[in-house]
């Protein structure tokens, strides 16, 4: 009993610690280092905005990104992503200051948001070791859209009242309720920082076009800048960040928060559901890490690292984080390689926080709305809003039914009536899986039972093709399986996606096959698509996906263009 005990131990240990990240930092020291100050300075000025959001402070958000920066990097799953605050965490942390507050006083109950951020840490640390994780992989796409457009819409409501030097509304119902009382109660002079910066945000493309050297500086850096400038030089009188740098008039850089355990039963639900909102937000950007780099993520370590990072955070008094989209492609274009880059980026933001706490106290709140504005903007899911009118009827409505949830109820309740109302349009599919009715395969030439001469046969193996070949339903249920033997393939320079037998499609599984064909061509294997039905071609035309791929050709009329064509 006791060496069993003993061994489990010692795999908990092994599977979680941080020595696995460690022992690869010196395979990429240079560009790891180099990357990590880089996305500092993409983080600085989105952690200052998201602290903001959440009504826990700007002080919150910079102590949120120092954590997620050094023990996720030391933790975490994936090895090119950056953990710290996100847009979802955020708005999720604001909803619970709008319900936890100190009797009749109104202001937050500090205590009750970090035991709750903390007691997250324990239920994400718990579902590592469950190892159900990988479930994640499951969510239908029209699910991820409907929530990732619904935080968008928050984001940028949310925004209105700071943007114009008003108090920030706790909800959006409060939003709506007193836009005429917005409207009425503008403080001018803040327009003299926010007009600028928004035209500067949105323009920032054109920007780069007509000044390259400003390519590899952030936009949201250089609002803090301007927006700094201009309200310093004009003597504003406008709301600054130092106003909330200290919510409880402490000069200390530092506070503890240690757990209210007393309050267990009342922290458990929203607690539940910070920790899944953690669990959605990081491991989507983990996957989105995978498809850009071509390595697998480990989900259950991400989930220890988020959970180790949240109970620190919470105790150390930052808002809760996740693995963060916009910092982890950053870190990946800069060339990182392992979590060096993650810890390096942290070591820099507290050294701004204790260094340069005094200077970030002069930036105006709008230059934070300003960028979380624009930010809710670049949230929104583009993918699917330019084919709206497209896609099937029961794949909008769920993508609806999940926007208005998100953004009038409850973050996570509407991906749990999105996944509900998406089984039980695909149960008899899943009811296929299940009995092992989708036989997804993929081939060489060498044992393809194909209608071609050996000669012929001979020619095609030095190109080294494969078939994937698709079989059964094509959907959310399916559509790991299809990325797992596909990543298991053997190396090669033609890739042929046979869906003769497919016999049915919903957005998740094209959506899939179009992240699996545009990864292919990325690393130069040339694709083909083959034996395609006229519903599915049609579905695919119109939703303009597979471009460049012809899917009216069978397999030995491809075989027959490759030879012909070969070279």
């Amino acid at each position: 009993m006791e060496n069993s005990i003993l061994n489990l131990i010692t795999k908990i240990i092994k599977e979680t610690g941080p020595y696995k990240n460690i022992k690869i930092f010196h395979s990429n020291i240079k560009i790891d280092i180099l990357s990590g100050i880089m996305v500092s300075i993409i983080v600085l000025p989105l952690a200052l905005a998201f602290g903001e959001i959440s009504q826990l402070g700007p002080k919150a958000g910079i102590l949120g990104a120092v954590i997620g920066g050094i023990v996720g990097g030391l933790f975490g799953g994936c090895v090119v992503g950056v953990s710290g605050p996100t847009a979802p965490m955020a708005s999720q942390i604001a909803l619970f200051m709008s319900a936890f507050v100190i009797g009749t006083t109104n202001k937050p109950d500090l205590t009750a948001a970090f035991s709750i951020i903390f007691l997250s840490g324990l239920i994400l640390i718990l579902i590592s070791f469950l190892k159900i994780s990988k479930f994640i992989n499951y969510i239908p796409y029209p699910v991820i859209a409907g929530f990732m457009c619904g935080i968008g819409i928050i984001v940028t409501l949310s925004q209105i009242n700071p943007f114009f030097g008003i108090e920030i509304e706790k909800n959006i119902y409060n939003v709506f309720r007193d836009f005429s009382y917005t409207i009425q109660n503008i403080n001018y002079q803040t327009l003299y920082v926010s007009i600028p910066c928004l035209l500067i945000l949105f323009l920032w493309e054109f920007i780069v076009i007509k000044f390259k050297s400003v390519k590899n500086i952030p936009s949201s850096l250089i609002i803090l800048i301007i927006g700094t400038s201009i309200a310093y030089s004009m003597n504003l009188e406008i709301p600054y960040i130092g106003d909330k740098m200290n919510i409880e008039n402490n000069s200390s850089i530092f506070q503890f928060y240690l757990p209210d355990f007393s309050r267990f039963v009342e922290f458990l639900l929203p607690a539940s559901l910070l920790a899944g909102l953690a669990i959605i937000d990081s491991l989507l950007t983990c996957k989105i890490a995978d498809n850009i780099t071509g390595v697998r993520h480990n989900s259950d370590r991400e989930a220890f690292s988020q959970g180790v990072t949240n109970m620190t955070s919470g105790i150390f008094g930052g808002i809760s984080t996740a693995t963060a989209t916009t910092q982890t492609v950053g870190n990946i274009k800069f060339g990182a390689k392992t979590s060096l880059s993650s810890i390096i980026n942290g070591i820099i933001l507290l050294g701004i926080l204790l260094g340069l706490s005094n200077f970030l106290s002069l930036i105006p709140n709008v230059c934070l709305a300003t960028i979380l504005f624009k930010l809710g903007f670049d949230i929104l899911d583009y993918r699917i809003l330019h084919i709206l009118k497209k896609i099937p009827a029961y794949d909008l409505f769920i993508f609806i039914v999940v926007l208005f949830i998100t953004v009038y109820k409850n973050l996570m309740f509407a991906v749990g009536i999105g996944i509900l109302l998406s089984v039980i349009k695909s149960f008899p599919e899943i009811v296929a899986v299940f009995k092992k009715n989708s036989k997804h395969k993929i081939y060489n030439i060498k044992n393809l039972n194909v209608d071609l001469s050996n000669e012929d046969k001979n020619k095609l193996i030095e190109f080294s093709p494969v078939i994937l070949n698709l079989e059964g339903p094509l959907f959310f249920g399916t559509t790991e399986r299809i990325i797992k033997i596909y990543n298991n393939s053997q190396k090669h320079k033609i890739l042929i996606i046979d869906m003769k037998k497919v016999t049915k499609v919903d957005l998740s599984g094209l959506y899939c096959l179009d992240d699996l064909v545009k990864r292919a061509i990325q690393n130069k294997i040339k694709v083909y698509i083959s034996n395609t039905k006229n519903s599915i071609a049609h579905l695919i035309n119109e939703i303009n996906i597979l471009r460049g791929c012809s899917l009216d050709k069978s397999n030995k009329e491809i075989f027959t263009s490759i030879i012909n064509n070969r070279n």
